[in-house]
């Protein structure tokens, strides 16, 4: 056996690690901008929004002059409800219903404008949800579908009274001239109530099982490449040793465990520092992939 199979046992499970996260769709890429994403003042967002455009996020209590309420008399500033077809994490919006007005997210004195209109798929609340078929509601359904089509129903809404957390790029409002919080940088705009780790399990709620099964792949993938690496560098440092023939050797002075050096000197220290520290780097590059990839926390 040689180096070469771990490294490519290791990079197989790397590769569908990466590739179970991927079947999230949409849901992955917010997760992960949700834990990467550097949080700022929200005045340092407004300074922000004049400049090179940026992807941040803020935190603060959302604010509204005009919320409307629901009818637990909840004051909302959005509501939105889709009707969906499809299963596990492929679902299908067939019909949408939106409900808005504008808000802020304020932070002390200082407040910025969310561009709720650009929320999509960064819309990451605690979902209400009922299932059923296409016949329960087909006046809101298209005509093709079969009345027997598994259908579900997902009510988002967001109040008044809540903390969020909102990232995107800071800009300025083209109709009225300030700042607000909208997409860009080919990022969504995401909204979030949720703490971090509750908005990961909401985003991972059709297949809750597949985020273990993701980590514990790249968990053996990192395992296993590190040993090849480290096998390979073993492997090229002690070379000469184990191309060794079965000729008789010359008479060589010194001590034979060493590289001809006198007595009690033995083995090369400085390869051996050399190659430790190799292997203590790629470990450290192998787990800055990982976090990456897995959407870990950064400062």
């Amino acid at each position: 056996m040689t180096p070469l199979l771990p490294i490519a046992v290791g990079l197989v499970a790397l590769a569908l690690g990466v590739a179970i996260l991927r079947t999230f769709g949409s849901n992955f890429r917010v997760g992960r901008l949700l834990a990467v994403t550097p949080v700022v003042p929200v005045a340092e967002a407004r300074a922000l929004a004049s400049g090179p455009p940026r992807y941040v996020a803020v935190q603060g209590r959302i604010d509204a002059e005009d919320a409307f309420e629901d009818p637990a008399h909840r004051p909302l500033v959005l509501r939105r409800v889709r009707f969906e077809t499809g299963s596990g994490t492929r679902w299908r919006t067939v019909d949408e219903q939106r409900e808005a007005v504008d808000f802020e997210v304020r932070e002390g004195l200082d407040a910025i404008a969310v561009d709720h209109a650009s929320l999509d798929a960064g819309l990451v609340v605690i979902p209400r949800e009922s299932t059923g078929t296409a016949a329960d509601v087909a006046d809101r359904i298209p005509a093709d579908l079969l009345p027997s089509t598994p259908l579900r129903m997902r009510l988002d809404q967001v109040s008044a009274i809540e903390h969020a957390t909102v990232a995107g790029v800071p800009a300025l409002d083209p109709s009225t001239g300030e700042p607000w919080m909208t997409r860009g940088l080919g990022r969504p705009l995401i909204l979030t109530t949720l703490e971090r780790d509750e908005a990961m399990r909401v985003l991972a709620s059709d297949a809750p099982r597949r985020p273990l099964a993701a980590v514990i792949a790249m968990a053996v993938g990192l395992v296993a490449l590190t040993v090849g690496v480290a096998w390979a560098l073993l492997g090229f440092a002690t070379g000469a040793a184990l191309a060794a023939t079965p000729e008789p050797s010359s008479v060589v002075n010194g001590d034979p465990r060493s590289s001809g050096q006198g007595p009690g000197i033995v083995g090369q220290p400085l390869l051996a520092i050399g190659l430790m520290l190799a292997i203590g780097i790629g470990a450290a590059v192998l787990t800055t992939l990982y976090v990456r990839w897995t959407g870990g926390r950064r400062a």
